[in-house]
């Protein structure tokens, strides 16, 4: 299943929706309530509220009660408000290799070829960063050099605590496309420095959607392509099969921190980014990002000037 969090615009309600032909049906009025309206309280229903989804889906047609064309609805971001954002540092090892030629001084003093992968490594990034599919990212006052990363975000569906490896693909909800808007100025600062903050959690910096897919729509986790376009000009190309660490190794790791259903953790990002291409211009306003995972759909960000 295709599953959104939408507002329908001739009432002003959200829901959750099921992609449908074109459309959606609106989970909550279907089943008169018996699923939430609410994307973090219906994954706290569980297997028994995903399979109510699929069978109200399986039953509905398009033109029925309860559905939406896409025109009728905004989409949101899957998770509006989730509890956390998890994100993994250099997973992809062509990412890491290309952090290594950016210049400034701020980026060498980390050291970088002394990144290690005894286990994932991370940091948090603000729930309030979070924004949808088709949202107008304002470039923050404080930044020249905002760049992109596309990613998946891995959304959690059930609480997980130290999960094994073995079992941790039964606690995803499903995956999502991610772009991770990086100041990349301020995040070299912050390295310097060996924290990471306000370069990768300003408002707008966590654009993902449309919309989460279950695992049982995606085939071969390690083939899933990512790709993500800069005004029509592609710029990351890869797949997750060169993740060093696949989807189940990254959940039963961070769940060593509990886990909840609506957290997010991310893939990292394949190379390709600003940041390594020397001489390329930074995001402007004007631009229009488009990341995409196959199986998954295109998340679309269009950057405007700030304030």
């Amino acid at each position: 299943m295709k599953l959104a969090s939408m507002k329908i615009r001739a009432s002003g309600a959200t829901t959750i929706g099921a992609r449908l032909d074109g459309g959606f049906v609106d989970l909550h009025a279907a089943t008169d309530g018996r699923l939430p309206a609410k994307m973090i309280e219906f994954l706290e229903t569980g297997d028994a509220g995903m399979q109510l989804a699929r069978s109200v889906l399986e039953g509905t047609k398009p033109g029925a009660a309860h559905t939406c064309r896409d025109a009728e609805v905004e989409l949101l971001a899957p998770v509006p408000r989730p509890g956390k954002i998890m994100h993994t540092s250099c997973n992809f090892d062509a990412h890491l290799s290309e952090l290594t030629t950016w210049n400034a001084p701020e980026w060498q003093s980390h050291n970088w070829g002394s990144f290690h992968f005894e286990h994932p490594t991370g940091f948090l990034e603000a729930p309030s960063s979070v924004v949808a599919t088709q949202a107008r990212v304002r470039i923050p006052h404080f930044t020249q050099q905002l760049d992109y990363e596309v990613e998946i975000g891995i959304v959690i569906g059930k609480r997980a605590f130290r999960v094994p490896v073995d079992d941790a693909l039964g606690y995803i909800a499903g995956l999502t496309v991610f772009n991770d808007l990086s100041a990349r100025d301020i995040q070299a600062r912050e390295h310097s420095n060996k924290v990471i903050l306000l370069g990768k959690s300003f408002d707008g910096s966590c654009p993902f959607g449309p919309w989460l897919v279950t695992l049982d729509e995606l085939g071969d986790l390690n083939k899933l392509k990512l790709e993500l376009r800069l005004n029509g000009e592609k710029r990351q190309d890869s797949t997750t099969g060169h993740m060093h660490y696949k989807f189940a190794e990254l959940v039963s790791w961070w769940s060593n921190t509990t886990l909840e259903p609506g957290d997010i953790i991310t893939t990292g990002s394949p190379p390709g980014v600003i940041a390594g291409r020397p001489g390329t211009e930074y995001l402007k306003p004007g631009d229009v990002i488009e990341a995409s995972v196959g199986h998954i759909g295109t998340l679309v960000t269009h950057i405007v000037a700030g304030d």
